[in-house]
Parts: structure tokens; C-alpha cells; sequence
């Protein structure tokens, strides 16, 4: 029950979702009793509510069947409760861009209904993360620093990504929980080391760092167990290529293994690598991977804006 009942809360705070709208959850056969929670939320909230169920998708960033993408678009809200994330698909992007209010919740756990991220102040997290987004947005370059190693690449020209976690408005989407600001970075640009003590999307938390080392915007090799199973994962064509750069914004977030709350953690940023083509990049890669990384120096156009996890000037 207390599921349903947080279900409703998100639905209606976060996604404004209103008597009879068209509602549709998308889940995979492992995230079945999460999508249904979801699913008797939105009928008890007196909207047309509908449960499709695929199989699960082999990574993140893989399009679900033709027949879920066409749905996604001709619903007036639709979550998608899935193990592996939908977030930089077509399906989702165009979705968005037929007037869909979306939120995404890859790899969520019933635990991540119930605490954390999801338990955020949301107007405090979208004021926070609109000011992260704009000084992305007006940066030209990034440098992130930590323990030595350096990883510096080009911003310039690029838009930044609010994920508030407030999608009310027709077309807005992005995760839940949420709390981030993003960018894609330019390709090709980036030169030199992070060290990633997070966690790492598909893989969980990193028991001991990874050292990726990128030259001309591609990661060319890892030092570590988590750095070898991802580049097992990412393959060997684009998807090792750099496609994101986010500074996390939810205070209420936690470091669980699951990449959707880690990537949402106040002190951290995260870099991914794969597919940036639906939120302002150039990359297809068909899968897009986050490595988070905890307490780093950010600087934007070489002017420091993060120390050891911490937000300058503006908390």
C-alpha cells in the first residue's frame, strides 16, 4: 500500500498528472510489480491508465519495441520503471517532442520509492539545479580534478540539461528520482585521467576506483576490475566515447549502487560515455554508461566551482 500511496504522490507533485489524462507505464519484466504499483496509482487518480510490460533490454540505452515507442507517444504522461535506462533513446526524445510529459526511472528498487532521493524537497532541487544548468550552459570548457589525475574537454556551444524532477509541462522529461544538471560534451575533446569511487551504471559501486585514461575524446584504457567490465560493456566502436557531463543536486540522495540515485547526489558529478544525440550531442551509440565520482574539484573555464564535492557560491 505504501507504495500506491507514494506512487500517488509522485504522480501528482511531480508530474502533475490529472483525472482523466492519458497514463501509460512502461516496465520490463523485472521492474513487473513496481510498474504495476504505478499503474493502480494513476487509476486511483482518475487517469486512463495503462501497463505495458517488455522484456528486458540487453543495456542502457537500447530502444524498446516499435510498439512501447509509438505508445510513449500518444500518452499524455508516461513513466518507465525499467532495469536498464530508456532516458537517451529516440523513443524517449520523441516522445518529448510530440508533448509526452516522461519520467524515467531506470534500475529503481522499492527501497528508492520509499527513502532517498525520492523523499527530496523538489522545489529547492529544480532552483538549484536551473542555476547549475545555466552556468554549464554559458561555460566554454571543464576541468575536473582529483587525487592527481585530470580530465579536461570542450563545453562550448552546448546547452545544459535541467533534470529537475518536476515534469509538468508538455514535453518536459528526465529521471526519478532526480536532482541533475548535464551537458554533452563536445566530441573529440577530451584529454587526460578520472578516478571514478563511485559507482558504475550496470556494474554498482566501485569496491576499489577505476582509472580511465580518455585521448581525443575516446577512453583508451582503465586501470582497475570496474574499468576492464566497463569497457566490456561500452564495446569497442562509439561507445567509448565521452557523451556526458553532470553535476549532481539532490541533497536527500544516497550512493546505493543503483546509478539513477548515485548520479543524483549532492558531492558528486558524473561523466558518461556512449550516446549523447537526444540532449544536444552527435553520438549513436546504442548504450550510454555513468561512472560517478564522489567529492571532486570542478572548474568551468578554469574558474573553480565545485571543492571536494562542494558547490561554490551557490547553496
Amino acid at each position: 500500500m505504501k507504495l500506491i500511496e507514494n506512487s500517488k504522490g509522485i504522480l501528482t507533485s511531480c508530474m502533475a498528472l490529472k483525472p482523466g489524462e492519458s497514463f501509460l507505464v512502461v516496465a520490463d519484466d523485472i521492474k513487473r510489480e513496481l510498474g504495476q504499483a504505478l499503474w493502480e496509482a494513476g487509476r486511483e487518480l482518475g487517469a486512463e491508465s495503462v501497463l505495458m510490460v517488455m522484456q528486458e533490454r540487453e543495456k542502457s540505452g537500447q530502444e524498446p519495441p516499435a510498439i512501447v515507442a509509438e505508445a510513449m507517444k500518444n500518452a499524455d504522461v508516461v513513466v518507465c520503471v525499467t532495469e536498464h535506462s530508456l532516458t537517451h533513446t529516440k523513443a524517449r526524445k520523441e516522445a518529448a517532442a510530440n508533448g509526452t510529459r516522461l519520467a524515467t526511472m531506470p534500475g529503481i528498487t522499492e527501497d528508492m520509492f520509499l527513502e532517498g532521493a525520492i523523499a527530496a524537497d523538489y522545489t529547492q532541487v529544480k532552483s538549484l539545479t536551473e542555476k547549475v544548468t545555466e552556468m554549464l550552459s554559458a561555460a566554454s570548457t571543464v576541468r575536473i580534478e582529483k587525487e592527481g589525475k585530470s580530465l579536461q574537454f570542450s563545453i562550448a556551444s552546448r546547452p545544459g540539461v535541467p533534470s529537475t524532477g518536476m515534469y509538468v509541462n508538455p514535453g518536459e522529461s528526465g529521471n526519478l528520482p532526480s536532482g541533475e544538471a548535464y551537458i554533452a560534451p563536445v566530441e573529440g575533446s577530451a584529454h587526460g585521467q578520472i578516478v571514478v569511487d563511485g559507482s558504475i551504471s550496470g556494474i554498482g559501486k566501485v569496491d576499489s576506483p577505476a582509472l580511465l585514461t580518455v585521448e581525443n575524446g575516446r577512453i583508451t584504457s582503465t586501470e582497475g576490475a570496474a574499468g576492464e567490465r566497463l569497457l566490456q560493456i561500452l564495446g569497442e566502436q562509439d561507445g567509448r566515447m565521452l557523451g556526458e557531463f553532470g553535476i549532481g543536486t539532490n541533497d536527500k540522495a544516497r550512493i546505493t549502487g543503483v546509478v539513477l540515485e548515485d548520479e543524483k547526489v549532492y558531492g558528486t558529478i558524473h561523466v558518461a560515455f556512449g550516446s549523447n544525440n537526444t540532449f544536444g550531442g552527435t553520438i549513436v551509440a546504442g548504450v550510454h554508461i555513468d561512472c560517478v565520482v564522489k567529492e571532486p574539484d570542478v572548474y568551468l573555464d578554469d574558474r573553480l566551482i565545485m571543492k571536494k564535492g562542494q558547490l561554490l557560491d551557490l547553496v
